[in-house]
């Protein structure tokens, strides 16, 4: 009998200890109601409780959490029906809300998440449901943030999973996609044709200029050369003529030197007349009045045949 009492303080001892200590996870909170009205908040760690009359009502997970919204069949506002996936991720923040504020606050963000979405995609047709999903976890998320404000739960995402329009939806929509897609082929194709015809254009104009301009550097470079050749040849005359003028010049001063520059002239002028008139054919007619000038002249040579005697 002895060792049943034993066994038996043993127990009552363990049930105790068990009722009184109360050791909380890192990351959770639990309630605790003292005669069934809100106590205290066991933070993690050990704490103490009184047995019976303190008891534990709920534990709080206050990592943040995910909640799966099953798939929704709502309507658009072009009469498509769609299905939509969400998931909801969220986070307790005030374990006393979210314990006496809603009795399951899961529950409560699936609903109202469900009748948001039902009033987003109501207002928006079939393109702009499947290109806004960012819009529509944006609103969701908002009115969720306002309902779970008393709840003590703060909404930390939403997020469209999928949107599934009908099947025959889905069909014209692929035809749809590769039509587009053959579409930009052909563009892609042609803009490359464009693209190859204007660059060879581009080409053989490039060509054509520079030819032109070598063309052009060539006649400017001959009539240069032209020029050049022209001047120089202007310039060999101009001092030819005016060696020949200073050779005359001389010859004309050393005349007038020997102080004969009239009869010299007169005498050389009789000398052409005498070699004009020794051709047999030749005929000559002196007026009267030149006969005098011709005597002259006679003498003149005389004078001027005895001065180059006088010099030699």
């Amino acid at each position: 009998m002895e060792w049943l009492i034993v066994v038996v303080i043993v127990l009552v001892v363990f049930v105790f200890i068990s009722l009184t200590v109360k050791i909380v996870p890192q990351q959770r909170v639990s309630v605790v109601e003292r005669l069934g009205k809100f106590h205290r908040l066991l933070t993690p760690g050990l704490n103490i409780l009184i047995p019976v009359i303190d008891q534990i009502r709920i534990t709080h997970d206050l990592r943040i959490q995910q909640a799966n919204v099953p798939p929704q069949t709502v309507i658009t506002k072009d009469n498509v029906q769609v299905q939509i996936d969400t998931i909801i991720f969220y986070q307790v923040i005030g374990p006393e809300q979210a314990t006496y504020g809603i009795s399951d606050y899961v529950y409560g963000v699936r609903n109202i998440s469900t009748a948001t979405m039902r009033q987003i995609i109501g207002k928006l047709e079939l393109d702009e449901t499947l290109s806004g999903r960012e819009k529509i976890s944006t609103e969701i998320r908002i009115a969720l943030d306002e309902a779970t404000e008393k709840w003590g739960v703060r909404i930390e995402r939403v997020e469209v999973i999928d949107i599934k329009p009908p099947l025959d939806i889905q069909e014209a929509m692929d035809k749809q996609m590769k039509a587009e897609r053959n579409k930009r082929a052909i563009v892609l194709e042609a803009e490359a044709a464009k693209q190859d015809m204007i660059l060879r254009a581009e080409g053989d104009k490039q060509s054509k200029i520079l030819k032109a301009e070598g063309d052009k550097e060539a006649r400017i470079r001959e009539a240069e050369g032209l020029r050049q050749a022209q001047e120089l040849e202007a310039l060999g005359e101009a001092k030819a003529i005016e060696a020949v003028a200073a050779a005359e010049k001389a010859r004309i001063q050393m005349i007038r030197e020997a102080g004969l520059d009239e009869q010299v002239l007169a005498y050389r002028s009789f000398e052409a007349l005498t070699d004009v008139s020794k051709g047999a054919a030749n005929k000559v007619f002196i007026p009267s009045n030149a006969i005098e000038t011709l005597g002259s002249i006679g003498a003149i040579g005389e004078m001027f045949k005895a001065t180059k005697d006088g010099k030699k």
